[in-house]
């Protein structure tokens, strides 16, 4: 499901933390690639990546369905470490 360009599901805002140093790259990137024909924003970069890894989980680990939907919150704080 490409919804790249459908407005059929809100934006909501996010906090993640990510290393500084890809973030600024990823910052870089959308002001070179802000104007004319692209058009890149820091939302369609996050956008993309996060489908394209979506995706390519989907593939990997679940036949290339769509995962089914949770039934609880994510939990915060700190990942266990395996």
């Amino acid at each position: 499901m490409s919804s790249e360009f459908s407005a059929a599901s809100p934006k909501v805002r996010a906090t993640l933390y990510l290393p500084q140093d890809l973030l600024e790259e990823a910052r870089d990137a959308t002001v070179h690639l802000g104007g004319f024909p692209l058009r890149l924003t820091l939302t369609k970069f996050a956008e993309r990546a996060f489908r394209a890894e979506l995706q390519r989980l989907k593939d990997s680990f679940n036949a290339g369905c769509d995962f089914p939907p949770r039934d609880e919150d994510l939990k915060g704080g700190r990942p266990i470490a395996a």
